[in-house]
């Protein structure tokens, strides 16, 4: 396939891109919420042609693309949901909705993907075996649209898969990759410590849960320190400490924890549960207090397949060369892409979005966050590009597909 071309094709739809991811921005939408946003995406992506189009959830969108030529089926996935944040921003474009706004990039993801949908379409007699594109709602939210959309039968057949989300953190022009585990299980957890009330002056006849908690925080921290191999990783970070009505000489009888573990073993995952339950409950045993324990499993660590990856490694290179190309460590965040990257072997890949010179450096969910829009091209090219390494369509051979 000559390279000229697909280039005069994303250069044709790169303002639309830019136009689309500044309309969603505007309107943001909640996770499960994103009605409108889903009706925007349906409608661009019927207005492209070639492309079957279904909603396998009430917010969600899949377009099918069938190649002219047999093939791999190589899905492409966007997220669309907002977060529960005012933005700070004075963009023209800035949202619309108080107190909802886009602060982690999913717009961009929505726009990029809508633009390769475009310029795969119009490569239709070109395209070895099918595209798959998935507008997933909920990202943000557990248990998560991927998981719903799993069950749907999405991923049904799909032979590779490749999500990519645009970082402020890393600079435009510089594309991560990460071989094997990408983000790490996020979990939760909520601590219910029950004690005695009483007089302040009068601590001996008062069971005081806020001491307990406060005995309980700390020592859930060794389990980092002195359970769990230095070699592993390991979060544990109590975010949570509420106890008491705010009187000065109140004893309150209760007092709750919570927040998030991270990991990205299974087995350091298992661990960590298991001793912090021992930990609650030996210390509020030894004070006289009961407790409850809640630990809910969250997103699963998404793991980047090898060969796909080498694949998505190689294109990089080939289109933007060596200097582009950033070799991502693990990050401790979680995403619900792992319920697809559990299914179909895939990549997850970070595009560069932070441009210090156009003071766009603040992080993902913060109210002033933004992404310099030059990467919207690039992100558009890698989803174009992945296809067609992936599918063989420009060399005659499929990489990257098992």
């Amino acid at each position: 396939m000559n390279r000229e071309s697909v280039r005069a094709l994303l250069d044709s739809v790169a303002d639309d891109v830019i136009q689309w991811r500044r309309h969603l921005h505007k309107h943001p939408e909640l996770s499960f919420q994103e009605e409108k946003t889903a009706q925007f995406v349906y409608d661009r992506l019927q207005s492209f042609g070639n492309l079957e189009l279904s909603r396998p959830t009430k917010t969600s969108v899949v377009a099918c693309l069938s190649g002219a030529q047999p093939g791999p089926v190589i899905g492409l996935r966007a997220d669309m949901d907002a977060l529960k944040i005012q933005e700070e921003n004075d963009f023209p474009f800035a949202s619309a909705v108080p107190g909802v706004m886009h602060a982690c990039g999913h717009d961009g993801h929505t726009a990029m993907l809508l633009g390769a949908a475009n310029v795969l379409s119009r490569l239709q007699d070109q395209i070895r075996g099918e595209v798959r594109f998935i507008f997933q709602h909920a990202e943000e939210m557990h248990p998560g649209g991927a998981r719903e959309m799993v069950e749907a039968g999405v991923a049904e057949g799909v032979d590779a898969m490749l999500a990519i989300h645009l970082m402020s953190s890393v600079p435009v022009g510089k594309i991560g990759l990460a071989y094997g585990p990408v983000t790490a299980n996020s979990d939760r957890f909520d601590i219910t410590i029950q004690g005695r009330g009483g007089h302040a002056s009068t601590p001996h006849s008062a069971i005081d849960p806020v001491a307990i908690g406060a005995q309980v925080i700390a020592n859930l921290q060794q389990i980092v320190s002195r359970n769990t191999d230095p070699l592993e990783q390991l979060v544990i970070s109590v975010t949570n400490f509420h106890g008491g009505t705010g009187a000065y000489n109140v004893i309150p009888d209760k007092a709750e924890l919570r927040g998030s573990v991270r990991s990205f073993s299974q087995a350091v995952r298992e661990a960590a549960v298991k001793r912090m339950e021992q930990i609650v409950k030996g210390i509020t045993e030894a004070h006289g207090a009961t407790y409850s324990f809640d630990y809910r499993y969250g997103y699963a660590s998404v793991v980047n397949d090898e060969q796909v990856t080498r694949a998505v490694e190689e294109l990089i290179v080939e289109e933007w060369g060596e200097q582009a190309l950033l070799r991502m460590p693990p990050m401790m965040g979680g995403e619900d892409f792992s319920a697809f990257s559990a299914r179909v072997p895939s990549c997850y890949i970070c595009l560069g979005a932070g441009n210090a010179e156009k003071g766009i450096v603040y992080p993902h969910h913060h109210p002033r966050f933004t992404v310099d829009e030059d990467a919207l091209r690039d992100g558009v090219a890698l989803f174009v590009r992945g296809v067609l390494k992936l599918t063989g369509a420009e060399t005659g051979q499929p990489t990257g597909t098992k």
